[in-house]
């Protein structure tokens, strides 16, 4: 379905990163695009820049998540919003399961449970969910963001099939390491986080993955990409290790 048969879109998580990039790439195509995230500064600027419609809404916000969606109609949206919380679940604690439950997983239920209806009453419309290599291979100790992660990859295969029958596509986009700000902002903006995670490397940029996106909303009606993999050439997710037990110390 070319872009032209879509007219307004919704970008979760908009003020920055890959999606400041997927709304400025929707405003290119022509569509009316509504960015939401919590920083109204962040969102002023790309609304200048790019002409979207900015609201400063937290994507937790159940009744101002449905205020909107009674107000505007979206043709498109782009589940981009998520949070990260390193660490082990023997060192995870209360708020941070919570925090990572409400916005990597159940804002997207909330999100697609709204947009879902109109979408198949108007037998028109595209959900693009942004996952992560985390839902489908485990790495360091991040149970809580894996858990999540996975959550939206199986969503967005249920999606499609609470849609079939209707000309309603869903998408789910796996990122590896992207060059974002997303380190700074879960493991603070430092030189040492910045020589860590992005420094040297050859990583996709947020650009590339609103290309991605892109791809998949302009193919035709009848073709549904529903997965994308992308990561660094120079990265490979897996690994095994193995240990010797070790004797409990009571």
């Amino acid at each position: 379905m070319p872009f032209s048969d879509y007219k307004t879109a919704l970008v979760t998580g908009a003020s920055s990163g890959i999606g400041a990039a997927v709304v400025e790439r929707l405003c290119a195509e022509g569509v009316q695009v509504h960015a939401l995230a919590r920083s109204a500064d962040k969102l002023a600027e790309l609304a200048e820049r790019t002409g979207c419609i900015a609201h400063a809404v937290d994507v937790t916000d159940l009744a101002g998540l449905t205020a909107l969606f009674e107000r505007y109609t979206f043709d498109i949206l782009v589940n981009n919003a998520g949070v990260d919380r390193p660490g082990s679940l023997l060192k995870a604690d209360a708020e941070g399961i919570d925090l990572l439950v409400d916005v990597n997983i159940r804002a997207v239920l909330h999100l697609a449970r709204l947009a879902l209806p109109g979408m198949m009453a108007r037998d028109c419309g595209h959900i693009v969910n942004i996952s992560s290599i985390a839902a489908a291979y485990n790495f360091g100790g991040n149970a809580t963001y894996h858990a999540t992660k996975a959550a939206v990859s199986m969503l967005s295969k249920q999606l499609r099939v609470d849609a079939f029958g209707k000309r309603v596509r869903v998408t789910e986009i796996c990122p590896g390491r992207v060059a974002t700000d997303i380190f700074a902002h879960v493991h603070g903006d430092s030189d040492e986080v910045r020589q860590r995670f992005i420094e040297g490397f050859e990583l996709p940029e947020a650009k590339d993955i609103a290309n991605a996106i892109a791809f998949a909303i302009a193919a035709p009606v009848s073709m549904n990409v529903g997965h994308m993999e992308i990561t660094p050439t120079l990265q490979v997710p897996g690994g095994l290790q193995t240990a010797r037990p070790q004797e409990y110390q009571g």
